[in-house]
């Protein structure tokens, strides 16, 4: 599951965005297709809160590069951060805007790219993509947008999934397939990015993989928690 319409050599790739605009309308009914990004939500950004020192956010900027409709932007602002979502998909912006509006919370949500933002000279305390990379052709200059996005010593987030024969059987054939979880199609395996292909693809632009969690669901209850198993979803914080 992706949070977002993403990009390709720098631009929208148009199927992606028309998949999730059509979600728009779906996007914050907890039971609808985005049931395993609600899930998922509190684990990834308590993770990445805590790495920022707690979840008092407050007077932290923090960019949201393919934030969908904003699960996890209104959870960083609810933590008191200044958030900036970002997302190519104008419809899931627009239910992204009245969520937040209807939940008195001001985040400032822009449609495009990171490299619009760059354009700006925008920079941010961390930035963050979730379930967004996995969808990236260009994924060199994907991540050379982020790390310019990023202030000196700020750290880039990131969630993804492993490409491994567990998470072609689990996160393509099961949940797509089998439990019905995700819409048909959502996932390409053979986009999926192992942790040693994210840790070279970040090196030229001076980031290191400095940790990495993986994420995994309870097939009773569907929570999901924390594990060292990164063999499906995992969680990386990069610095330079």
């Amino acid at each position: 599951m992706t949070d977002s319409a993403t990009a390709k050599s720098g631009t929208t790739v148009e199927a992606e965005r028309r998949k999730f605009d059509a979600l728009a309308g779906e996007w914050w009914n907890p039971d609808g297709p985005m049931r395993p990004l609600h899930r998922m939500n509190p684990l990834r950004t308590g993770w990445i809160a805590d790495r920022l020192g707690g979840r008092d956010l407050t007077g932290r900027t923090i960019l949201d590069v393919g934030c969908g409709a904003g699960l996890a932007a209104e959870a960083f602002a609810r933590m008191g951060a200044a958030v900036t979502g970002l997302d190519a998909a104008g419809a899931a912006l627009e239910a992204a805007r009245a969520h937040a509006a209807a939940g008195g919370l001001s985040i400032d949500y822009r449609q495009g790219g990171p490299e619009d933002l760059l354009a700006q000279g925008r920079r941010f305390d961390a930035v963050v993509a979730l379930e967004v990379i996995e969808h990236v052709e260009d994924r060199a200059q994907f991540l050379a947008a982020l790390a310019s996005l990023a202030k000196p010593g700020a750290p880039i987030f990131l969630s993804t999934l492993n490409r491994t024969a567990r998470s072609f059987l689990m996160a393509k054939l099961g949940a797509e397939y089998v439990l019905r979880l995700l819409p048909v199609g959502t996932h390409d395996w053979r986009m999926f990015i192992t942790p040693g292909e994210l840790g070279a693809a970040l090196r030229p632009t001076g980031y290191r993989i400095a940790e990495l969690a993986g994420m995994t669901m309870s097939p009773l209850t569907g929570q999901w928690r924390e594990t060292p198993d990164l063999s499906v979803n995992y969680l990386a914080m990069a610095r330079r």
